[in-house]
């Protein structure tokens, strides 16, 4: 009896068989530490070459000879101020939060209305709806914007923020419907039905118990369909003309770029502080956004 319980002991401790392979240092370092220390370098690396880029003085920024390209020495905010100060990149950053905004609210609500259709409702060929919602994200953006350009026009919306608002949600419904499609499926159907016992309709129904259980799912939906609208491209590119109308990665990549000269300091302060709130954002809603897509695809 004391050898089965000492055994089992020992399978909660590291002395088991499973993770005593790491109790030595050298192995811990080859199979553990090292390897995250090379995901922390590729993932950090490129803002550590950001902000760096930003504070270099001009004559640092091409002289390798003497100046190390991975260091910078006198640091300066002039690109900084220029790119505040001269150019119009505040009005792009209210811009992009303003269209990521404005099309993520479009893209949840919708999503919400056909996830819950497809998962709760449970009408004939709900589940090939939804595999067909989920296919169109695959779509290339390159092949709907000539169709959605047509649209624009039509509308009398192009060269607005209108228009970014209104064609983002064709690429942004389909994948955030299929993520909460899971996260609906994961919630027990024996609430909904007690629900309906009582007398409640579909609108309470989803209002009352499916959307306060699903405030993960919806976060990540969220976050994901605020990260794709804030560094889309193409259709700002095709879509925008007027530079006080821009977004960020258009405004950046044609007002900062003339001919064939990069002001690689004020590109790379621009990309930096573009980047800044999305960084934030997925900081403080991480741990949403992970519990979330396990929901959507454990089933």
């Amino acid at each position: 009896m004391s050898t089965n319980l000492k055994t089992a002991d020992e399978v909660l401790t590291d002395n088991a068989e499973g993770m005593s392979y790491l109790n030595r240092l050298p192995r811990r370092v080859v199979m553990l530490y090292l390897p995250m220390a090379v995901f922390v370098f590729v993932l950090l690396f490129p803002f550590y070459w950001m902000a760096i880029t930003a504070v270099k003085p001009n004559e640092q920024l091409t002289d390798y000879n003497n100046y190390s390209p991975f260091w910078v020495v006198g640091p300066t905010f002039d690109h900084i101020k220029y790119l505040f100060l001269e150019t119009s990149y505040p009005g792009w950053l209210w811009n992009t939060m303003l269209v990521a905004v404005g099309s993520t609210a479009l893209s949840l609500v919708a999503s919400v209305f056909g996830a819950y259709a497809i998962e709760r409702v449970r009408f004939t060929g709900s589940r090939q709806i939804g595999l067909v919602i989920f296919l169109a994200y695959l779509i290339p953006p390159s092949i709907l914007f000539i169709p959605l350009a047509f649209i624009v026009f039509k509308l009398g919306i192009y060269d607005s923020r209108l228009a970014l608002i209104f064609t983002y949600p064709t690429f942004l419904i389909p994948f955030c419907t299929w993520l909460l499609m899971g996260y609906f499926r994961s919630i027990p159907f024996e609430l909904e039905e007690s629900a309906l016992v009582d007398g409640a309709n579909r609108w309470q129904i989803l209002v009352k118990i499916i959307l306060p259980l699903a405030v993960p799912g919806l976060i990540s939906a969220g976050i994901f369909a605020f990260t794709l609208s804030w560094n889309e491209f193409i259709y700002a590119l095709t879509f925008i003309q007027s530079s006080e109308n821009k977004t960020i990665p258009v405004g950046v990549l044609t007002e900062l770029v003339r001919g064939d000269v990069f002001e690689w300091g004020s590109l790379m302060a621009g990309a930096l502080f573009g980047s800044l709130p999305v960084v934030i954002l997925y900081s403080f809603f991480v741990d949403y956004y992970v519990s979330s897509m396990t929901g959507a695809v454990k089933e």
